[in-house]
């Protein structure tokens, strides 16, 4: 049987004042293992999902915790049968997530983390206002019962939103969630900042809680989208059967891929009525060197994605 792979969704917000100096190392383990993905770094610490053979992500997790800073680095697994990343690349950032807002620092002041196991009972709480912190092409795919979607298309929108929406003096508990748990400390960073008194993040985010908490006690519904070729997953981890719009990068059904205007790397029905011609020419060209690329067995571009890559 072909050994499965690893996927590692990995992060720590932690101040990194030589991480310019560490990203030709880590790079090196990265290629010396033959994984692929991407890991960013900024002075605020390190983040991004990598995936590899066990004991490729085994020694990259040796070689990160060698760092006494990294020691305690936040980790979340699934697997899949096929390669989810085409290249390898360690990035530098002013930020590991963009929010955009300056001063907001997890590593100086962040919120509550509440366990998986613990999570149900928080938000079942009828006090707490429970707010998912991801964009709104991850909050159709699936979410929790009763969370709030802010409908962004960015995490830079994000403070705006909660300015535009919530009262400190009103809003007493707030409980937030995103794929890995690195938006949700930045998040709640700011929050505490913006004078909101009690704020609770999931530990782990949602990765951690469909590991840990049975789907008969999940209060999860549908898929996770996550930022890799697999697109979702299931509540076990497994693959889910969404793909992705090339063209405007948005998620896509199995119903989508019935519609007349899907044309697989070109156009979906989110995107067919707004792209310029000039963007369908580019999508047809690139669609024209994918299925090229994957004739002759070779990597190949799945096009530019303007959402910044975060867990």
């Amino acid at each position: 049987m072909t050994q499965k792979i690893v996927v590692a969704a990995l992060y720590k917000f932690v101040t990194l004042t030589d991480y310019v100096a560490l990203r030709e190392p880590l790079l090196q383990t990265l290629l010396d293992n033959g994984i692929k993905g991407t890991l960013l770094l900024a002075e605020e610490g390190i983040n991004g999902t990598v995936s590899g053979s066990r004991e490729a992500i085994d020694a990259l997790l040796a070689w990160l915790r060698s760092d006494p800073r990294l020691v305690d680095i936040d980790h979340k697994e699934s697997y899949c049968d096929e390669q989810p990343f085409y290249r390898t690349k360690v990035k530098l950032k002013k930020e590991i997530v963009t929010l955009g807002v300056p001063g907001v620092d997890p590593n100086r002041q962040v919120g509550t983390y509440v366990e998986p196991q613990d999570w149900n009972a928080l938000i079942s709480d009828p006090e707490v206002l429970l707010i998912d912190t991801r964009n709104d092409y991850e909050v159709a795919i699936g979410t929790f019962e009763g969370a709030i979607d802010p409908k962004t298309r960015s995490f830079r929108e994000f403070p705006e939103y909660i300015k535009e929406h919530f009262d400190p003096s009103k809003h007493k508990k707030v409980a937030m969630f995103c794929t890995g748990g690195i938006r949700c400390e930045k998040a709640s960073s700011y929050m505490l900042g913006a004078g909101f008194e009690e704020v609770f993040h999931l530990k782990g985010g949602i990765l951690k809680y469909l590991e840990e908490v049975p789907e008969t006690e999940s209060k999860w519904r549908g898929d996770c989208f996550v930022f890799d070729n697999r697109v979702t997953v299931r509540h076990d981890l497994s693959e889910g059967d969404y793909d992705q719009c090339h063209a405007c990068r948005n998620p896509i059904s199995v119903e989508d891929r019935q519609s007349e205007h899907y044309a697989p790397g070109i156009s979906c029905p989110h995107c067919w009525d707004s792209l310029s011609e000039k963007t369908r020419a580019s999508a047809r060209e690139r669609q024209k060197q994918i299925e090229l690329a994957k004739a002759r067995n070779l990597p190949h571009p799945i096009g530019r994605d303007p959402r910044q890559q975060v867990v």
